[in-house]
């Protein structure tokens, strides 16, 4: 691996992520002060062509070495092209960024086999050749090289720009999977995080099988049916709920496959439009579940990032769910909730520069805290 090039005088960032909603690329241009501060965004949408192997690409299938090639090839183009607008869009030149952080796309992440692996696609090496800026990227194998799940890596993040000597926090990412950090108040107290399950990734599955939409925008059609009591009961007792933290998971465990399996369990089918309601009520559940079940309970505040923070419906569960707590967005903590994460991989790749931790052995269940991405020069 090489290292990292001596830092320039900037302290300017790019983070670059797909998730595993896969509804496009969202960059961040982020300086790094006594605070983050978000520059400038941009988001790319994905091809359909492309967009459909990814897709296809996270669950088993055929002939998937020489598909995922091209998929790593052409996403890498596509990373590329989305931090060059970006930065043309900022007016700030290549060489007054230091690093670029990529995720890239999860497209199977395993954590519970013998041995465990994860795998991300979108070439580094085409990105950096084809922005002439580092790159960081592989953030998650070495942390699962120590014995850790490689995920969730943004608690780390939240607890450098989200916690506070003021009152316990729980900020909640609902991407594809969502994922909860607890901040707690005592600076002694240890941050704790994990996947709680599902996020969007059944709600968006099951609007393009009956809608032919990417998503169920603004959850209208969730909002048109009733929560099937039978099918929310049915889908809770997944063993995953119930599993202690440190814990992750993806698509490949919450799928269109295992929701039918519970969908046939039932004596009468439901209707499409209360298949999505009560998948909307599995997300807001579980999330909530998860956050009752901390040590110091439920927080008095609860943040919320990722695209599910943009679902009226989806917030309206959860804040149903919360009584006690108070639900936003981090919006109102001055950090827009569409960009926490392409933030977070900007502040990782900083990280990596710097030879500092990325990980936070508590949440992932590393053996120890290290530093994370490998450099890909465009040299």
């Amino acid at each position: 691996m090489e290292s990292p090039p001596p830092p320039p005088e900037s302290d300017l960032f790019v983070g670059t992520l797909s998730g595993t909603s896969v509804d496009g690329i969202d960059v961040a241009l982020v300086r790094f002060g006594a605070r983050p501060e978000l520059i400038a965004d941009h988001s790319l949408a994905f091809p359909v062509k492309l967009k459909a192997e990814l897709l296809a690409l996270g669950q088993p299938g055929d002939n998937e070495i020489d598909r995922l090639g091209r998929a790593d090839a052409a996403l890498g183009r596509l990373f590329a092209r989305a931090v060059n607008e970006l930065l043309a869009k900022a007016g700030v030149a290549p060489r007054d960024v230091r690093a670029v952080g990529s995720h890239g796309q999860t497209i199977r992440h395993r954590p519970g086999f013998d041995p465990a692996f994860t795998l991300q696609i979108g070439d580094p090496n085409v990105i950096a050749t084809e922005t002439g800026i580092p790159v960081v990227a592989d953030f998650r194998r070495k942390d699962m090289a120590l014995g850790g799940q490689g995920a969730p890596l943004v608690p780390a993040f939240h607890e450098a720009v989200f916690r506070t000597k003021e009152n316990d926090r729980v900020v909640v990412n609902i991407g594809g999977i969502a994922n909860l950090t607890a901040l707690p108040a005592a600076p002694t107290a240890p941050v704790l995080g994990f996947d709680t399950g599902p996020g969007n990734t059944l709600l968006d599955a099951w609007a393009r099988r009956v809608l032919g939409t990417p998503m169920d925008r603004d959850g209208a059609f969730a909002a048109s049916g009733l929560v099937v009591p039978e099918l929310l009961r049915g889908m809770l007792a997944e063993p995953y709920f119930a599993q202690p933290a440190p814990k992750s998971t993806g698509p490949e465990q919450f799928s269109t496959a295992w929701l039918e399996t519970r969908l046939a369990g039932l004596a009468e089918p439901p209707s499409d439009a209360d298949v999505q309601a009560t998948l909307v009520g599995l997300t807001a559940r579980s999330i909530a579940d998860a956050i009752k079940a901390q040590p110091r309970g439920a927080a008095p505040e609860v943040f919320v990032c990722g695209g599910g923070a943009r679902n009226p419906v989806l917030m309206r569960a959860l804040r149903g769910e919360l009584p006690g707590s108070e639900v936003a967005t981090t919006d109102a903590l001055g950090v827009g909730g569409d960009w926490v994460e392409a933030m977070a991989f900007a502040w990782l790749a900083r990280q990596r520069v710097l030879g500092l931790p990325g990980n936070c052995p508590r949440v992932t269940g590393a053996s120890r805290a290290a530093v994370l991405g490998a450099v890909f020069l465009p040299e």
